[in-house]
């Protein structure tokens, strides 16, 4: 079912390459060029959400797109800045984040199966690290500093608390599916 919401998650997802591209360009330009196509990605990914209730256009594909829409660009960004800049301070905090998105899809994945989807929904903690890495990443792709402020180095600091964040979440996510998870192995 295409309507708005759905439209701007799309949207999304067809702006990964054209991140991708505008990140990677031979130009002096290039990384502001993608700080802004991420910045209007992550803007879009609050936009859908609003738009789905507020014109009450929720659907199941836009519940299973939205999730694999920010995924995709948000390891696409951590990637990227890692292979641009491929120290430990950098790779740590990426690793954890990709880690901890992998572990929650396919924990969201079995949970589904066994019936017991609630046990693992977007928690406020979720949506308070997502904002957290918003921000760091735009900082990140942003690079240089601005009116003195060490933008980069903000934008590290930020990927970190929302690495904590992360684990901080996936702790709560594990927490909250773990009564399900026992009891089904123990019918085993």
């Amino acid at each position: 079912m295409m309507n708005i919401p759905n439209t701007l998650t799309l949207l999304r997802i067809v702006l990964i390459p054209v991140f991708v591209l505008f990140y990677c360009l031979p130009v002096a330009w290039n990384y502001l060029a993608a700080c802004f196509i991420f910045t209007f990605a992550a803007f879009t990914d609050l936009l859908d959400g609003y738009l789905a209730r507020k014109l009450n256009q929720t659907s199941r594909l836009g519940a299973f797109l939205d999730p694999v829409a920010d995924k995709l660009m948000v390891a696409v960004v951590l990637v990227l800045l890692v292979h641009k800049d491929p120290r430990l301070l950098l790779a740590l905090p990426a690793a954890v984040i990709i880690g901890r998105e992998i572990t929650v899809s396919a924990l969201r994945e079995w949970m589904a199966e066994l019936g017991a989807s609630s046990r693992v929904a977007v928690s406020m903690y979720g949506k308070i690290k997502t904002i957290a890495q918003m921000v760091a990443l735009i900082l990140l792709l942003f690079r240089d500093s601005l009116w003195g402020l060490p933008v980069y180095e903000i934008g590290l600091v930020l990927l970190y608390v929302a690495a904590l964040l992360t684990l901080w979440s996936l702790f709560q996510y594990v927490a909250s599916a773990w009564p399900k998870l026992r009891e089904t192995q123990n019918k085993q």
